[in-house]
């Protein structure tokens, strides 16, 4: 009766954990920019909402990163600043780019495998627990 009773309990269990499911967007030009002695990587792709609500990006992980986070890049009256974002949303049907000087995803505390010529895994993370693997690409500092 008591064996009975833990498979009721683990089985409920389960069906109370968070269930993650594939989220409705595409990658596209998906790379990341390896720099050397360690310093932080950046992660470059287009992301596109195949869906049709907004799909609110809310972070990403790798194992070639120690913290992956986003960040966007700008210049306010001719200064350069980096800021760590929540969030990306994009809506339904329309693509947003994470590229140099924009939109990136902050890799600190690179892996040794993070290295040009390589390619690394990516999940991105969205709200409502969706989620997106993709393969990034390493290129090095100049982008190739």
């Amino acid at each position: 009766m008591r064996a009975r009773i833990v498979a009721y309990l683990a089985a409920f269990a389960g069906l109370m954990a968070p269930v993650a499911f594939a989220a409705p967007a595409t990658v596209h030009d998906a790379w990341l920019r390896a720099l050397p002695g360690g310093l932080p990587a950046s992660g470059y792709f287009t992301l596109h909402n195949t869906g049709g609500r907004t799909l609110v990006l809310r972070g990403a992980t790798s194992p070639a990163c120690g913290m992956l986070m986003l960040h966007r890049s700008n210049t306010e009256g001719g200064m350069a600043r980096m800021q760590d974002l929540p969030q990306v949303a994009v809506a339904p049907g329309a693509s947003v780019r994470f590229a140099p000087g924009g939109y990136h995803l902050m890799c600190s505390d690179p892996a040794a495998a993070l290295k040009p010529g390589a390619r690394i895994g990516v999940t991105l993370e969205f709200a409502g627990g969706g989620k997106l693997d993709a393969v990034f690409a390493v290129r090095g500092a100049a982008g190739r």
